[in-house]
C-alpha cells in the first residue's frame, strides 16, 4: 500500500532500468550559461498528489537536435538545461510555436506518457499552434511553462483534476 491508497496493476510494474540509460551531462542539451540556455525544472506527479521521486521516473526532453535526459529527485523533482528552440513551419504553412517534447518513463507506466512544453513569452505562436488549438482552452495551461528566477517551471501531473495533457504517437 503506497500512501493510504492500493496500487493498481500498472503501479506494481516494473522495475524501471532507467538509471543504465544515464550518462554524465546527459541533463544539458546545452552548457550553463552559453547564449540562449535556459533551465527548465518541474515536479512529476501521481496520483493523489504523490512525487514521481527517484529511482522509480526519469524524463527525455527534446526538440530538433537538442537530447536531455534526467531523473527525478527523492522529492519528484527534475532539471534539464535547454535552449528555446526555433518556430517550425509544416508543410502546408502551418507554424507551429517553439516548443519542447516531453517523455515520462516510470514504474507502473506501462507505455511512456508524451506531452509538450510551449514557452510562457510566446502567446501569439502559442495561439496559433495548431496542436495547441486541439487542446480545449481550459486545459491549455497544463502544456506552458510558467516563468521563474531560475528559468521555467513544467510541472508534470499523471493523473488527478491537475492532469497534464498528453498525446498518442
Amino acid at each position: 500500500m503506497t500512501g493510504g491508497h492500493l496500487p493498481t496493476p500498472s503501479q506494481t510494474a516494473g522495475p524501471l532500468y532507467g538509471f543504465a540509460l544515464l550518462f554524465e551531462g546527459s541533463e544539458r542539451a546545452v552548457e550553463p550559461g552559453s547564449p540562449g540556455a535556459v533551465i527548465v525544472e518541474g515536479t512529476v506527479w501521481e496520483g493523489g498528489g504523490v512525487p514521481f521521486a527517484f529511482p522509480d521516473c526519469f524524463l527525455e526532453v527534446w526538440q530538433g537536435e537538442q537530447f536531455a535526459r534526467t531523473r527525478t529527485d527523492g522529492d519528484g523533482h527534475w532539471e534539464v538545461v535547454v535552449r528555446k528552440p526555433p518556430a517550425e513551419r509544416t508543410r502546408e504553412g502551418l507554424r507551429f510555436a517553439p516548443h519542447l517534447n516531453v517523455t515520462v518513463f516510470g514504474r507502473g507506466l506501462l507505455k511512456q506518457a508524451q506531452t509538450r512544453m510551449y514557452f510562457p513569452d510566446e502567446q501569439e505562436a502559442n495561439a496559433v499552434d495548431p496542436v495547441l488549438a486541439r487542446v480545449p482552452v481550459d486545459r491549455r495551461e497544463t502544456l506552458i511553462a510558467e516563468p521563474t528566477a531560475r528559468g521555467l517551471r513544467f510541472d508534470i501531473h499523471l493523473q488527478g483534476p491537475c492532469e497534464t495533457v498528453f498525446f498518442a504517437f
